[in-house]
């Protein structure tokens, strides 16, 4: 008889770690350190919120509780299946932050989006995070807007976020849900895209 293998929560955190879901490195132009999240990586089928909120007090607070700092969260190929923690942990999470780490998060920049994103924090974001830190998100459609708020050279973006950046390109819609994300082959760029045509791998 087959038995399933269960993660037990030592090794949930030990994967968090591993696969670089939260890391603190780099500054934004005031100066501040940026905790850097990329939610493709979240393994929401097996992370357990024990597991991560133990992660985040373990490793991350004591890391940002005493100067203010920015978040940098990449939206990127986050699907609701497979990298989505869902409501009920986010908020969890939320109430666990210390006070002070809550009061020096002065910035949230959120790259890449899109319409389901932006309707979920609409309808959502006020029930879930006071008003503070609701106030404080920045959408970010594409990378080049990043670099307004943040040094570039000093934070690593993986070579997926760049490529759904050019991709957005080509199909503009992609922003407003209007067109799937499916890959296929494109011709030239659309005229009505917001951006100039460009590979941030250049720059």
């Amino acid at each position: 008889m087959c038995s399933t293998h269960i993660i037990s929560e030592a090794e949930q955190v030990q994967l968090v770690e591993k696969l670089e879901i939260f890391k603190i490195h780099g500054r934004d132009k005031n100066g501040r350190k940026i905790l850097r999240i990329i939610g493709k990586f979240f393994p929401a089928r097996i992370l357990g919120v024990d597991a991560l909120k133990s992660y985040l007090e373990e490793k991350i607070f004591p890391r940002l509780g005493k100067k203010p700092f920015s978040v940098l969260y990449v939206h990127t190929g986050v699907q609701r299946s497979e990298n989505f923690p869902g409501i009920s942990a986010l908020r969890s999470i939320y109430d666990v932050m210390p006070t002070n780490v809550k009061e020096n998060l002065q910035s949230v920049y959120f790259v890449h989006p899109g319409l389901h994103a932006r309707l979920f924090l609409a309808t959502f974001g006020r029930f879930l995070f006071d008003s503070g830190l609701y106030g404080k998100v920045r959408y970010l459609s594409r990378i080049g807007y990043l670099w307004d708020h943040i040094r570039r050279n000093e934070v690593e973006i993986p070579e997926f976020v760049y490529d759904h950046d050019e991709d957005l390109e080509y199909r503009p819609m992609m922003d407003y849900g209007l067109e799937s994300d499916h890959p296929r082959v494109y011709g030239a760029p659309s005229v009505d895209s917001s951006v100039t045509m460009y590979s941030t791998r250049c720059i």
